[in-house]
């Protein structure tokens, strides 16, 4: 009876033991938080914690040859995520607001810019994206002169800088074919300006981001040779730090314990 009890008590211990490994590697991996704190550079707000950017996108995309495109435009930070909650904004889009100026190029890889989007599938894929991330004083507004985004901010700074490491899109008929879904996603290099350090936390901060866009039909408007897209909608988070060598130690080890109790309950 003591040895029944006994082995009863080691197996619990190692179940808890391999509970406890398998919680750190599934947080090694969680999206990773961030703090901003807009009072480090001067701007008016509270220091927020998230792991998601919310974002709107005012962009215009012409076509460029046969297959080529071009786009330009604004994607405003319009809110906060945590775990999938919306946060309370700290003053963003009142005493101070953030948004990111961009351009970009790329090429199709299905179809061509003949193609109607609203009656076929056209794909394709980033060959060029570069983008600085702008804090301003006050609310940023956005619009369009003619085909063109504009904004329109006061007290701007450059909080950060990137570029494309790869990116694709894909345009995909809707409503019947009368309309068309463009989506899109891009993966690329965050650089905090120098002297803005402050701004992000922790340190060193994150140097990937991961982005992605699916516009509803209502915020697009098709011309003749390219489309706008008129507050959109999107999101941006950061990669995730690759894990210490410790993390590695400690999830190697989980795995083989987990390995060793699963042998010793089939004996």
């Amino acid at each position: 009876m003591k040895s029944q009890s006994f082995s009863a008590r080691r197996a619990l211990r190692r179940t808890l033991v391999c509970a406890a490994l398998a919680a750190a590697y599934s947080s090694a991996w969680s999206l990773p938080a961030f703090t901003f704190n807009p009072s480090a550079v001067g701007l008016t707000g509270t220091s927020i914690t998230a792991d998601n950017l919310l974002l709107s996108d005012f962009l215009s995309v012409s076509a460029v040859g046969a297959t080529g495109f071009s786009e330009t435009g604004y994607l405003s930070i319009t809110g906060f995520q945590l775990g999938g909650a919306n946060l309370p904004d700290g003053g963003l889009n009142s005493t101070y607001s953030l948004y990111f100026s961009f351009s970009g190029a790329g090429h199709l890889t299905t179809g061509t810019n003949a193609t109607d989007p609203r009656t076929s599938l056209t794909a394709g894929v980033f060959d060029t994206l570069t983008y600085s991330l702008i804090g301003a004083t006050g609310n940023s507004t956005f619009g369009f002169s003619g085909t063109t985004p504009t904004v329109s901010s006061t007290g701007t700074q450059t909080l950060a800088t990137g570029s494309l490491v790869n990116g694709t899109f894909v345009t995909s008929p809707a409503n019947g074919n009368t309309a068309f879904v463009p989506s899109a996603n891009a993966t690329v290099s965050f650089s905090q300006a120098a002297g803005k350090e402050g701004f992000f936390s922790p340190q060193p901060f994150y140097n990937v981001a991961f982005t992605a866009f699916t516009n509803a039909v209502t915020t697009v408007n098709p011309g003749s040779n390219g489309f706008t897209v008129t507050n959109g909608g999107g999101n941006l988070n950061f990669a995730a730090p690759i894990p210490e060598p410790e993390t590695y130690a400690l999830m190697i080890g989980g795995l083989g314990i987990m390995g060793w109790v699963a042998r010793r309950r089939r004996t």
